[in-house]
């Protein structure tokens, strides 16, 4: 049985998902409802694993398995071998073994499975490029660009003061009610990652901002149905991650020499220009959320990479 495929080649998952044998099905129906509701993984997340899994366990069949306890080390190896020949970036693969250990020890806690052979599945090494980020004076100028006559414009440099101010993430700030900004120590109380809730400072140019759209944008937009959203579309609804993506583009766009960069390159910004003004990294990582140490140190990586550059172009003997 070969995976169902959709138009232009590309594998269509959702057929592929519906041809698998009911006690493959089952496990896929179970381990979705774990990593929605147990986990608290977001819906990107659990997409992405299930993608992954209904892909292996396509190719499992195809073998000849019809259950998750014909799972093996070969047929785990073979699949991202396969992966790694159609030209499957290291990333994606590093990504693709995380899927398939997790759904193994899942599988054999639950019962699904008596062994575990993802446990000794070896992930690719990941090469992780640095992040394009601004420079102050560039940060300075997306702050500054764009009209702020209008209730959007005012809505569009809240957006892009409190990316960059409080190194936020896209799906962190529209998630935002009104209620989430203690104006008086100008702190945000943002829901991360996993429904992590932490507290995050913004400063005054951001402060400026938010009062400007209160007072004069918001509610100009606020419809019946806007509800406690900070901020909204034009229609009055709460604004949604692709607006702002659109927005964040459009400023940097209009700032002669910034790197193409969304969001999360605010996000990358604000985490660097902290580490080059005498952050400390455990701050950093409490300020941008991450459960992990090793996830900031990236930052350190691209200060580095910007120190050198400057070297290299200033000292006489470079």
């Amino acid at each position: 049985m070969s995976a169902a495929r959709g138009t232009e080649g590309r594998v269509d998952l959702g057929a592929t998902r519906a041809s698998l044998s009911p006690g493959l099905a089952d496990a896929v129906e179970a381990y979705e409802r774990y990593l929605r509701l147990e986990l608290n993984r977001s819906a990107h997340t659990v997409r992405a694993y299930i993608g992954d899994l209904v892909a292996f366990l396509d190719h499992l069949q195809r073998l000849g398995g019809g259950s998750v306890s014909d799972i093996d080390l070969a047929t785990l190896r073979g699949w991202l071998a396969m992966q790694r020949r159609g030209g499957v970036a290291r990333s994606t693969l590093a990504r693709r073994s995380a899927s398939l250990r997790t759904f193994t020890a899942w599988a054999r806690r639950t019962g699904f499975s008596t062994t575990d052979p993802g446990q000794l599945l070896a992930s690719p090494r990941a090469h992780r490029a640095l992040p394009p980020v601004l420079r102050t004076e560039e940060a300075t100028a997306v702050m500054d660009a764009g009209d702020t006559s209008t209730p959007t414009g005012t809505r569009d440099r809240l957006v892009v003061e409190l990316l960059y101010a409080a190194g936020i993430r896209v799906s962190e700030l529209v998630g935002l009610d009104i209620d989430d900004v203690d104006r008086d120590r100008r702190v945000l109380r943002v829901l991360g990652k996993g429904a992590k809730e932490r507290t995050v400072p913004f400063g005054v140019p951001a402060e400026r901002a938010l009062d400007d759209w209160l007072r004069l944008g918001r509610p100009e937009l606020a419809r019946t149905g806007s509800g406690a959203a900070l901020l909204l579309g034009a229609r009055g609804g709460r604004l949604d991650q692709r607006a702002v993506r659109t927005i964040v583009h459009r400023r940097v766009a209009a700032v002669p020499g910034a790197p193409d960069l969304g969001p999360h390159g605010l996000r990358h910004s604000a985490a660097t220009h902290l580490l080059e003004g005498g952050a400390d990294l455990r701050s950093v990582q409490e300020l941008l959320g991450h459960a992990s140490l090793a996830t900031t140190q990236i930052y350190t990586h691209v200060s580095v990479e910007r120190l050198r550059q400057i070297y290299t172009r200033a000292h006489p003997r470079a």
